[in-house]
């Protein structure tokens, strides 16, 4: 039984009328998906588009409700908190979650930052307990694998790259995604684009190959 939860962030559609506007980090997540489901058969595939529909910012209304107990909760809270319920839900089924997003601002766009901030809540996804000392947050959920697409103008972000420090997009999503429950995480990474030469072409050609090749390391796994 496998769950795939595919969440995209580009404000970019896949297809559009001049090509050099398809979003490149939707595309390569596209090939991975294309790639699962001719590997092995997915029981559930949910997909979140929140670059096109990204989900309301938290408020200070949001975060009340949060912190009231389920059993004093009124309705017009749990309406509030109603689309924060079905996104952790979303994440509690998936066995295998895949991002794709591109860097905006040398970080996430802002609208997969409020999904983010709509599903790491206290008591869903983590706990929070003072007797654990400095280290007081504790996920509650686990065992799921996370596969990060990303997508960049320039190029160096990676670990030990020329651009490491300015990088605060993939650094943030490997932060984020232990109150995700997970446990292993792949990256692929298209770089360049701005330079628009033959480095942005072996970029995107090696990040369409290894989601072929990833999606092929997942079902063998899998079996």
């Amino acid at each position: 039984m496998t769950t795939l939860l595919h969440i995209d962030a580009s404000i970019r559609a896949v297809k559009n009328d001049n090509p050099d506007h398809d979003s490149i980090s939707k595309n390569i997540a596209k090939r991975f998906i294309e790639s699962v489901t001719q590997q092995q058969s997915i029981d559930e595939y949910i997909y979140r588009d929140v670059g096109v529909n990204p989900p309301p910012f938290i408020t200070q209304d949001w975060i009340g409700a949060v912190f009231t107990p389920d059993d004093k909760k009124t309705a017009k809270q749990q309406q509030l908190l109603a689309l924060s319920d079905t996104l952790i839900a979303e994440i509690a089924a998936a066995d295998i979650i895949v991002i794709s997003s591109p860097m905006y601002n040398y970080g996430m766009p802002a609208q997969l930052k409020a999904w983010f901030d709509q599903v790491v809540r206290i008591n869903k996804t983590f706990d929070f307990d003072l007797a654990r000392g400095d280290f007081p947050l504790q996920p509650l959920l686990g065992g799921k694998t996370l596969v990060v697409i990303t997508s960049s103008g320039e190029f160096g972000f990676e670990q030990g790259g020329i651009r490491e420090h300015m990088s605060h997009l993939v650094p943030h999503l490997r932060t984020l995604s232990k109150y995700l429950g997970v446990s292993t995480i792949h990256e692929i990474a298209s770089e360049y684009q701005e330079f628009a030469d033959i480095r942005h072409q072996q970029s995107l050609s090696n990040a369409y190959s290894q989601a072929t090749e990833l999606a092929l390391q997942l079902t063998n796994m899998a079996i």
